[in-house]
């Protein structure tokens, strides 16, 4: 009960409430941008969380992040453009109901499978937490090597059809890490004699570039077309009403969320997958799914907002991040000398409780303000794509001298933009970069730290824990394999 209390004192200030009103409706307003999205808007603000503290910077971050799926729904099913790209599946069903005159009731129903699943997932997240604090000390350096090579294999195992491509950039993110001087021995790595990159390439430079101004590039490159919005009637909360007619289709969808959420690399598509299939199989009218049916609008919205706090879990248990957006929160830990792992659940229990609490607050404020606002708020669709990448640009880059006061770092950053300009356009993950980059330190880090105790590679899974990490790595590995293999049978 006192951690519960203290967890309050700690959001029950203004600087963090300031903080959550801003991310929580900043979030929903650049979801419902078509072609900004979440990682733009924290790549943009990461520089300036960098000088509050660890739960003002961190409270503004997961508005963002947790409500940007929620506006992400507007333009998918207004205008058939997804605000986010993980709201791609909800124009299936989203767009063909606000085709008949139903578009108020398909936001109603998106609304409430949105907010659904992100109450589910965060409730899931408050039990697990004390067996989590009972597992994660068990973690030692062997231990959390091994849970990051985890991570590796399922980032380059969940680009499927293009793993070989994944690796590759996973590995690209990893040499870019290792650039500048070592802190073990001080020795300069892959420098070649310029002294600017003695400080190495730092991690914000790279994720501004190539998530911000690439998609700059983007926005500026394209034809701005004036989008027109359906005419809005009904009740803004009749959705409930739906969902719980729905009830089985939105708990399973959220269960699978939560579930991928956890493992490293794989996040919304893969829950959207399986809970879609799942729809798709249990429907009464499974002809119906992809058509308008409000099961696969649920299933698709259900999913993807259960994933945010579930991928909390490995960051906080393990310091390892899931995907780019937790990735870039990890930064903000590092900053103020606050390591996730497991001696964060032994020393500040309360610090963890008022991050599951500000998640929580953040789905109540979104889901209150898009009730009020929603005639209001569809108009932000008609914004021309070019004004919105002259305003990406020019933050971004402010955003980069801002860290060092450095013109070499706009031009890495403007560097990595074009580069994930390319990538864009070649349709290739981005991702993996980042995760190479972060994945790769602590592998780094871990592998230093463990090689005291190391004699043969056999002692690196001869712990139970590394043990079981092992057998789930080579779980998945074996059966890509198997997969190649009878495909290639087949061909």
């Amino acid at each position: 009960m006192d951690v519960l209390f203290a967890a309050f004192e700690m959001i029950a200030r203004a600087d963090v409430l300031i903080a959550l009103s801003i991310g929580a409706i900043g979030g929903v307003l650049i979801g419902a941008i078509p072609g900004v999205g979440p990682a733009v808007a924290i790549a943009i603000l990461l520089p300036a969380t960098f000088s509050f503290e660890p739960i003002v910077g961190l409270t503004l971050l997961l508005g963002i992040y947790g409500s940007s799926l929620f506006g992400g729904a507007i333009p998918a099913i207004l205008i058939n453009t997804p605000g986010t790209a993980v709201n791609a599946l909800t124009t299936y069903d989203g767009y063909p109901m606000a085709k008949r005159g139903e578009a108020r009731r398909a936001l109603s129903l998106a609304y409430s499978a949105s907010f659904f699943g992100a109450v589910f997932s965060i409730m899931c997240l408050l039990a697990i937490s004390p067996v989590l604090s009972y597992i994660a000390p068990l973690f030692g350096s062997r231990d959390i090597f091994m849970a990051a090579l985890l991570g590796v294999v399922c980032v380059v195992l969940a680009h499927r059809n293009r793993t070989l491509v994944a690796a590759s950039l996973l590995c690209l993110g990893m040499f870019i890490n290792v650039i500048g001087m070592e802190s073990a021995r001080y020795s300069k790595r892959f420098t070649f004699d310029q002294t600017w990159l003695n400080s190495g390439i730092d991690l914000i430079v790279v994720l501004l570039g190539l998530f911000a101004l690439s998609q700059a590039y983007m926005l500026l490159g394209d034809k701005s077309k004036q989008a027109t919005p359906p005419s809005m009637e009904g009740g803004s909360l009749s959705g409930f009403k739906e969902l719980f007619q729905h009830k089985r289709i939105a708990s399973v969808s959220s269960a699978f969320g939560v579930i991928m959420g956890m493992i490293p690399g794989v996040g919304e598509f893969t829950a959207q997958f399986f809970s879609y299939s799942y729809a798709q199989g249990t429907s009464k009218n499974p002809n119906l799914i992809g058509k308008g049916s409000p099961e696969g609008l649920i299933a698709s919205e259900a999913a993807n907002n259960a994933v945010p706090a579930a991928a909390m879990i490995p960051l906080l248990a393990l310091g390892i991040p899931g995907e780019s957006l937790t990735a870039m929160m990890l930064s903000v830990f590092y900053v103020h000398g606050v390591v996730p792992g497991p001696k964060l659940f032994e020393t500040q229990p309360e610090f963890l409780l008022s991050l599951f609490l500000v998640l929580l607050i953040i789905n109540v404020v979104v889901l209150t303000f898009l009730t009020l606002t929603t005639k209001t708020l569809v108009q932000i669709i008609r914004i021309p794509n070019r004004i919105i990448g002259v305003v990406v640009l020019t933050l971004s880059l402010i955003g980069v001298y801002s860290l060092r006061n450095s013109l070499v770092d706009c031009a890495i950053a403007a560097a990595f933009g074009l580069f994930g300009f390319i990538l864009k356009r070649l349709d290739w993950p981005i991702v993996p970069i980042i995760l190479g980059m972060v994945l790769g330190r602590i592998m780094e880090d871990k592998f230093r730290a463990s090689m005291a105790r190391v004699e043969t590679p056999i002692d690196f899974i001869n712990r139970p824990v590394s043990g079981v990490m092992f057998g789930l790595i080579m779980f998945p590995l074996s059966l890509h394999f198997f997969t190649l293999y009878r495909q290639s049978r087949k061909g």
